[in-house]
């Protein structure tokens, strides 16, 4: 086992894998930037290195910085956390080549599930099922009118390099495709620097449905059920759950197989996450997150699985605790995202908290930095805390859900909390019927 991990995260992630760490006995080094110097993670962390002010760019992106902490510190190992380099194939090879441990993928699947273009060519030759599209990126206007004709309107142009919804253009019909085209390799180009695109059938009504997956040295792959992710906006998840209402177990065995297989046929390590869009009993695979998910808890409290603990003890080279036969499936788990942000217009609210009390009872975990007095920065994500539910049943969740958002207190700056509580109470909430575009399209369009 490591002797000391090093977590280049911030927020609520660097205290989750942190936690893991304190459980395993292995002490922790946690990085943060100046703005950071009063967080939770930095409190509660065995020792704390500054590595820049609060730009991203020059702290959590400085892997330079980063190194020098792991030089002062002795660390042997090094936790991405979620975001910032989690994903960073260069970076993952920086560390090893500094004889270190990065605790995550290879750097060859990062770096294929880091370009779309190449991860749906990865996908099809691990047996994934796609959506029908370009078999490839397209370079002009008259190959994607060739792809037209062949897969059909209304067609998705969509960037090869970054997320997050950008550089995504739809063309409903031939005489629109132009305009998309052009439209989405230019915002591609701005955000990633990248203006290589691909193009997909636009599905109509689909569910985001996601896959945890997990994979050790030993041969061993396990899928650990799915995670239902369709409430977004602005292609960001607000609320997850886990199992989704929307399958069968059938449906629910079928789709775990074919992830769990796609991943030992790539040779895949560690932690992962293959999703899917599904429409009329057909999954179609878009993406795989070659890191921890923000959303990892609720498959957490459904399985039983300490997936950042499995993380940490499969870089070190030991085998999964447990075979896909032990993983039992109890209950159901939701999670609401709370951002610093006003729950209509979604404007950032940066600002100092007062008063802080996170709801608590049985079936309540909260995962959060955040405590009365502190200032939540406006330098990175607004997301300050993670409300996770679990119940007996859909419904008992609900209700619980329900019950502890009443109890959450975050005052006095907006938050998204009020939107939850609105949220939890809208009839395709409560059926389970909602798709990818309700939220945007009918539940914030009757505020």
């Amino acid at each position: 086992m490591f002797k000391k991990i090093l977590i280049t995260n911030r927020g609520d992630v660097a205290l989750r894998v942190l936690r893991a760490c304190k459980e395993l006995d292995i002490p922790s080094v946690v990085v943060h930037s100046t703005a950071d110097a009063d967080s939770m993670p930095v409190r509660l962390a065995d020792e704390s290195v500054c590595i820049g002010p609060p730009s991203s760019a020059d702290s959590y992106l400085n892997i330079p910085a980063i190194l020098s902490a792991v030089a002062i510190t002795g660390a042997d190992a090094v936790h991405p956390g979620v975001g910032f380099l989690s994903e960073n194939a260069n970076f993952a090879e920086i560390v090893a080549a500094h004889g270190l441990t990065f605790i995550g993928p290879e750097p060859l699947h990062i770096r294929a599930m880091g370009d779309k273009v190449e991860a749906k060519i990865t996908a099809a030759d691990a047996g994934l099922p796609l959506v029908p599209g370009s078999p490839g990126a397209v370079y002009n206007t008259a190959e994607a009118h060739c792809v037209g004709a062949e897969v059909g309107y209304p067609l998705l142009v969509k960037a090869a390099s970054g997320g997050g919804g950008r550089g995504m253009k739809v063309a409903e019909t031939a005489d629109d495709l132009n305009d998309a085209f052009a439209a989405a390799r230019a915002e591609a180009k701005a955000a990633f620097g990248d203006d290589t695109v691909y193009l997909e059938r636009y599905l109509g009504q689909p569910r985001h449905i996601e896959v945890q997956v997990i994979a050790d040295r030993h041969g061993n792959v396990v899928h650990l059920g799915e995670r239902e992710c369709s409430v977004q906006r602005r292609h960001q998840k607000l609320f997850e759950e886990a199992p989704s209402p929307a399958l069968s177990a059938e449906q629910r065995a079928r789709i775990g197989d074919i992830a769990a297989e796609a991943t030992r046929k790539m040779g895949y390590l560690g932690v992962g996450t293959m999703e899917f869009l599904y429409e009329d009993d057909q999954f179609f695979f878009i993406e795989m997150n070659t890191r921890l998910q923000v959303e990892h808890p609720i498959t957490e409290e459904i399985t039983g699985v300490d997936l950042v603990r499995e993380q940490i003890r499969i870089a070190a080279g030991l085998p999964l605790s447990f075979t896909q036969e032990d993983v039992t499936f109890t209950g159901h788990a939701i999670e609401c995202r709370i951002n610093a942000e006003h729950p209509e217009t979604f404007f950032p609210t940066p600002g100092k908290v007062t008063a802080f009390h996170a709801a608590g009872g049985p079936g309540v975990r909260v995962e959060s930095c955040l405590y009365s007095g502190y200032s939540v920065p406006p330098y990175y994500d607004s997301l300050i805390a993670k409300l996770i539910i679990h119940g007996d049943d859909r419904a008992h969740c609900l209700a619980r859900l329900r019950r502890a958002l009443e109890e959450f207190i975050v005052e006095p700056i907006p938050t998204t909390l009020t939107l939850h509580k609105r949220l939890v109470d809208a009839s395709a909430i409560k059926d389970g019927s909602y798709d990818i575009r309700w939220l945007e399209e009918v539940f914030l369009n009757d505020q």
